[in-house]
């Protein structure tokens, strides 16, 4: 097993229209507002940008995201990662009754020395640290889409 190898899978049910829900995950520059542990995106060009993570635990991931995809028909937003973590994460937002599901799938290898470094012993608590971004970015998110003022 490579323990620096990671797969994540999320699923939100917001309430709100697909159009917005994919409007503002697809709006990445806007994540920090709503998103508390996405700390910083920067673009670098069109289609890329310099993104900077931190949840619970103390230390940042820093990797650049390159659009691979986006398809607003299919409700598809994919990105390429390079960095802290290399790999690839890719939202898919489709109808959910009068609501919206946002499944979110990640598949990344950590190249963060010091992650690697715990990689055996800190897979549980990376695992739960990711979980905990994910939950607090649900939450960000439907206060932001009930314009419930900005998250952070």
């Amino acid at each position: 097993m490579d323990w620096t190898h990671y797969r994540f899978r999320s699923l939100w049910i917001l309430a709100a229209p697909p159009h917005d829900v994919y409007g503002a995950l697809a709006d990445a520059e806007r994540y920090p507002r709503w998103w508390p542990q996405v700390r910083e995106v920067t673009p670098v060009d069109e289609v890329s940008g310099l993104i900077r993570i931190r949840s619970v635990l103390p230390y940042d991931l820093v990797f650049t995201a390159r659009e691979v995809r986006r398809d607003r028909a299919a409700g598809i937003l994919e990105i390429a990662m390079k960095g802290d973590v290399d790999g690839w994460a890719r939202w898919t937002v489709t109808a959910d009754g009068p609501g919206t599901r946002a499944r979110y799938d990640q598949e990344v290898h950590v190249t963060k020395p010091l992650l690697r470094r715990f990689a055996v012993p800190g897979r549980p608590v990376f695992r739960a640290n990711h979980a905990l971004m994910m939950r607090a970015g649900r939450r960000g998110l439907a206060a932001h889409l009930r314009g419930d003022g900005e998250a952070v």
